[in-house]
């Protein structure tokens, strides 16, 4: 069994099938789509991440927690029921009256509860998005340190190689020393770049347990356990259409989702502030028990309907007299409207910058990779060739040949930091955009 479905498996053993998939407001996508390239060991430490992260959970629980109020908000108040026992009840013509009971109905006016419900619907909307938002920022976070994962991966296989060809190029100085050709000083020049080398791999190894660690947290696993050896695969290839990026970006991002909802909802917030100005109605309707005439002259010539129950209906509606209140409210709704207009034209400024920084960045990373890749590497490792054939034939000294022997390495390494930058870039245009990048489809 693969680890994703290993991890699924368990997952829907430990949760509900309901408290999984929320039912949406707004009826939006409640999940966002991720990229992950064929990386079935990414997808597998995403999805974990996401069923396992507690602040992805809370999010999903608060998402659950806001539909329930909208069917809380579109409902009446609860009626009220009265009983009135008469002590002394007053005499009428067909009896005293023994007891009442009444029930009433407040009903507010004519479109009050639709809007408080579309109110509460945007608010769960909201709370929907603000859930998608925090499943792609797990996303991301978790791509970065996976890709960081990867450099270090690499950098450490780099450096493993470099500690093999020290180690040969110290071989060679003592053969030379031993045949008179060299001298001692060049041995220890080259086993003291051994040291320095096992020394970066130190360092590496330190940062690559921190990035571990994080990524168990990130999961909600134990943070010492084991992330298997990361690699990135081949690099995929991607358009960077700005408008385009954009256009996605307004439609996904659950930020610009949200701050849409937030319109929406302020709009209903003004119209039910502007309903406060229209009366509440009152209705109801009550019954009285009435005893039968007992006097001497009732029972003697008892009256028509002698000890008929009586009926009676009740209308009412508020006041609506305080108008500075009123007019307050008004003012109060506008200005959250305001408020949210402007906050969303801040989130659509944010996609396009994110979109436009995010663009430029991938393609410096994609120029700078074709120069390595073509002409720094082949270069070094051209250069430090020829250095080992001058060294071996002794034209040259062990200076030379570190220093050639550094700036492969340096090369090698910058090279690997590139990949693992480019595939982080892609992350945050996944991220600014709100749907995968490159595009596929999600688990």
């Amino acid at each position: 069994m693969s680890i994703q479905r290993t991890l699924a498996v368990a997952f829907a053993i430990a949760v509900p099938a309901h408290v999984i998939a929320p039912r949406g407001a707004a009826q939006s996508p409640p999940y966002a789509t991720y990229a992950t390239n064929g990386d079935q060991v990414l997808a597998a430490l995403v999805g974990e991440a996401l069923q396992g992260n507690p602040r992805v959970r809370a999010a999903l629980l608060e998402s659950r927690a806001a539909e329930s109020r909208v069917p809380q908000a579109a409902s009446l108040p609860d009626p009220a029921l009265s009983f009135t026992q008469h002590v002394v009840g007053p005499q009428t013509r067909v009896g005293p009256r023994l007891s009442n009971v009444s029930v009433t109905q407040s009903l507010p006016w004519f479109g009050t509860l639709a809007d408080r419900r579309a109110i509460a619907a945007s608010s769960s909307a909201i709370r929907g998005e603000s859930y998608r938002e925090r499943r792609a920022e797990v996303v991301r976070r978790v791509k970065l340190a996976y890709y960081d994962l990867a450099y270090l991966d690499e950098a450490l296989r780099i450096t493993g190689e470099e500690e093999q060809l020290l180690l040969h190029y110290e071989a060679l100085a003592r053969a030379r020393y031993s045949q008179g050709f060299g001298q001692q000083q060049e041995v220890v020049k080259l086993q003291a770049e051994v040291t320095r080398v096992l020394n970066r791999r130190h360092e590496l190894l330190r940062q690559r347990d921190e990035f571990e660690a994080a990524l168990n947290v990130l999961a909600n696993r134990p943070v010492d356990a084991r992330v298997p050896r990361v690699t990135i695969g081949e690099r995929p290839a991607v358009s960077l259409d700005d408008e385009r990026l954009r256009e996605a970006g307004l439609g996904e991002r659950p930020e610009v989702r949200a701050a849409r909802l937030r319109i929406e909802r302020g709009e209903h917030g003004v119209s039910l502030a502007r309903r406060r100005y229209r009366p509440g109605l009152t209705v109801g309707v009550a019954w009285g028990n009435v005893l039968g005439r007992r006097d001497d002259p009732g029972r003697e010539n008892p009256p028509p309907d002698n000890g008929r129950d009586t009926w009676s209906i009740t209308l009412g509606a508020s006041v609506p007299v305080f108008r500075g209140s009123y007019d307050a409210g008004v003012r109060e709704a506008a200005a959250r409207l305001s408020a949210a207009e402007e906050a969303y034209r801040d989130a659509v400024d944010g996609v396009a910058l994110a979109v436009r920084s995010t663009g430029f960045r991938l393609a410096t990373i994609e120029g700078q990779l074709a120069l390595f890749e073509r002409a720094l590497l082949p270069q070094a490792e051209q250069a430090l060739r020829a250095t080992e054939e001058a060294y071996s034939g002794g034209v040259t000294g062990v200076l030379e040949l570190l220093d050639s022997e550094e700036v492969l390495l340096d090369v090698r390494l910058g090279l690997a930091r590139l990949r693992a930058d480019y595939m982080k870039a892609l992350a945050e245009m996944e991220r600014a955009v709100g749907s995968a990048f490159p595009e596929e489809e999600g688990p």
